[in-house]
């Protein structure tokens, strides 16, 4: 751990306090994910410079956070504060978030008039055609909207759910009926007194592609899927 530390810092009421953390765990962290403080933070001090080794009074910190407990503070410091990384470090931290928010929207948008999923590689380019600015602490979840907003005066998008209607035959259909609810919000399923079973249910419109494959292969191609419409969430 002690090779990739960073520094989280934070500035309040004049006071500034650091402390030393696992770069990847606080980011966790700062997504409202949960992480012991016992595996994020290094050590039990909070500093005021951490590379001069000079600690944080106890009045400074009760001034700021309510409390002295050190493991209290250093969550706060975490998830209010910035990390310092290395221009290296940010870089790829940058291009993991933009990676994820451009298969996220690959995966829950389509063309308005075709109704098609868009590729990745034309999500990403209009992304840089909209000099999109991705922060690198948010959840990528959280800024997918408002990214579609912006690269939607690039090319046609619109964020969907596709509406689908599956029939899986009697051989197949306990197990693929499992991997069809993990796909999707299944909205009814009626079962057949042959072991058939029916499912509607609602997808990312951008998965209509890979949800007929998936079913195809679980079903080596019997089962039938139809497309009921696309609609915008």
């Amino acid at each position: 751990m002690k090779d990739k530390l960073v520094i989280a810092k934070y500035e309040a009421k004049g006071h500034r306090f650091e402390i030393l953390v696992d770069p990847d765990l606080a980011l966790k962290v700062k997504e409202g994910k949960q992480v012991s403080v016992d595996e994020v933070v290094a050590g039990d001090f909070i500093y005021k410079d951490a590379r001069k080794g000079l600690k944080a009074s106890p009045e400074s910190l009760k001034a700021v956070f309510g409390t002295d407990d050190p493991r209290v503070v250093a969550m706060e410091i975490i998830k209010k504060g910035e990390l310092q990384f290395t221009a290296e470090q940010r870089r790829k931290l940058l291009e993991d978030k933009k990676n994820q928010i451009v298969n996220l929207i690959a995966k829950n948008a389509v063309d308005p008039k075709t109704k098609l999923p868009i590729p990745a590689k034309r999500i990403e380019l209009a992304m840089e055609q909209a000099r999109v600015t991705i922060d690198p602490y948010k959840p990528a979840e959280q800024q997918v909207e408002e990214i579609v907003s912006k690269i939607a005066r690039f090319i046609p998008i619109k964020l969907a759910k596709a509406y689908v209607l599956v029939k899986i035959p009697a051989e197949y259909a306990s197990k693929a009926y499992k991997t069809v609810q993990s796909l999707g919000v299944v909205k009814k399923s009626n079962w057949g007194s042959d072991g058939s079973v029916s499912v509607e249910l609602e997808i990312p419109a951008g998965m209509q592609q890979e949800f007929i494959d998936k079913v195809n292969a679980l079903t080596k191609g019997s089962a039938e899927i139809k497309i009921v419409s696309v609609g915008e969430r």
